[in-house]
């Protein structure tokens, strides 16, 4: 939900400059050998341009899956599970994180369900709970 309203919040506020800015223009001329182009545009433009690069660069994450192998209060079985799970899977991230008040371990970065539920598979026999949960993961690597 608080997705949807930020992304209603963006789409209304950048509709609400760009029709603003349709009434305090800028006018840029550039000369190119014998013609004349007119480009017409405020600067507004480009530092709203550049702010949602900002933005870009800082989130360094995208929607995805990840396979849930530990949930409970106990903080030191979920560390002592994370460590098995990397000793077992070193090419595959675990996270282990506290939200009040149990622990979980999740682990991958999965950017699609299929990928997840292969994976899942593959580990089906050692981690009885696990399940495949929505996430937010960390963007691949480029190769």
């Amino acid at each position: 939900m608080k997705k949807a309203v930020t992304a209603f919040v963006f789409i209304l506020h950048s509709t609400f400059c760009i029709l603003y800015s349709a009434m305090a223009q800028k006018v840029i001329t550039t000369y190119h050998k014998d013609s004349t182009i007119v480009l017409t545009r405020d600067e507004r433009i480009d530092q709203l341009v550049a702010k949602q690069k900002d933005d870009n660069t800082l989130k360094q994450t995208i929607p995805g899956y990840r396979i849930q192998i530990y949930f409970g209060g106990v903080r030191q079985k979920a560390a002592e599970l994370k460590i098995d799970f990397s000793g077992k899977h070193p090419d595959v991230p675990s996270y282990l994180t506290y939200s009040a008040p149990n622990f979980k371990v999740r682990v991958g970065d999965f950017r699609t369900r299929l990928e997840a539920q292969k994976f899942l598979k593959s580990i089906e026999g050692q981690y009885v709970t696990a399940f495949i949960i929505p996430d937010e993961v960390k963007l691949p690597t480029i190769k």
